[in-house]
Order: structure tokens, then C-alpha cells, then sequence
């Protein structure tokens, strides 16, 4: 599985931590920054990761900034990302199950180091259904997204 990992600089130190951890089990990571703790805009690098998702260069990401929210506002901005903000692990592998999220964010300053760990690994190791009420729904949400991305959207 192909992964890209990207935080603000209030999630670096977090994100260098799983990123250690992911190079150490064997994923082929990506690193689409920040590379310090100096201040930087999160929307900036959830630009950079949701386009490496979108792009179909990695099949999942995990983002991270401060609290999380930020950065899945403007990841879920970008066509073909579902991110979803998990702070624990029923949502880390239910967001995959039934809503095919693709972008794992977590909140620094929210969740400790060993959690986030646990939610990673939990993400990564949890598949999509296709369920029949769960295709259908995230049918709807695709629907969502080509009406408002559509060159031909005009309402």
C-alpha cells in the first residue's frame, strides 16, 4: 500500500513519529511536509497530500495538524479525497468499512502519540465493505462532488 503523510507545523513532531514507524513496517511512504516546526498554513499541505491522493500516486494519506479540523476541511475540498477526522479508533476503521475515506486526519493537540498510532494502524488495516447501503450511499456523496466539480455545473 502506497501511503503519503503530510502535517502543519503543529503536528510536525507527531508526524515525523508515525512516519518512522510506517518507513520501519515496510510502507512506501511519501512525506509532503511540513519538514520543521517552523509556522506554516495547513491548508497549504492539505493541498499537497490531497492532490498526491487524487493524483492516484498513493491509495491512502494521513494528514495531521493541531486539531484536525483545519486540515479536513480543506482536504475534503479536493475531488477524489474523502478524509475523514478520527480520534478514535470505531471511526478510523468505520470510516473505511462503510465510507471509503482515504485520508486518515488526527488532531495533535488532541490525541497522544500512542493513540495516534493505534488509530493509524487501525485505518490501514481496514477495508471497504461495498456493502450494498454503503455503495449506495457513497454513491450519493460521488454525485455530491461531480455536481459541484463538474466544468458543466452551472447551479
Amino acid at each position: 500500500m502506497k501511503l503519503v503523510i503530510g502535517s502543519d507545523h503543529a503536528a510536525f513532531h507527531l508526524k515525523e513519529t508515525l512516519k518512522a514507524r510506517l518507513i520501519a513496517e515496510g510502507y512506501d511512504l511519501s512525506d509532503v511536509g511540513t519538514h520543521s516546526d517552523a509556522a506554516v498554513d495547513y491548508p497549504d499541505f492539505a493541498m499537497k497530500l490531497g492532490m498526491v491522493i487524487a493524483r492516484g500516486e498513493a491509495d491512502r494519506g494521513i494528514l495531521l495538524c493541531g486539531s484536525g479540523v483545519g486540515a479536513s476541511v480543506a482536504a475534503n475540498k479536493i475531488p477524489g479525497v474523502r478524509a475523514g477526522l478520527c480520534h478514535d479508533t470505531y471511526s478510523a476503521h468505520q470510516g473505511v468499512e462503510h465510507d471509503d475515506i482515504n485520508v486518515l486526519v488526527l488532531g495533535a493537540r488532541i490525541i497522544g502519540e500512542e493513540l495516534a498510532k493505534e488509530l493509524v494502524d487501525t485505518f490501514l488495516k481496514a477495508r471497504y465493505t461495498a456493502e450494498e447501503r454503503h455503495a449506495r450511499r457513497l454513491s450519493k456523496v460521488l454525485d455530491i462532488e461531480r455536481a459541484f466539480f463538474s466544468p458543466t455545473h452551472h447551479d
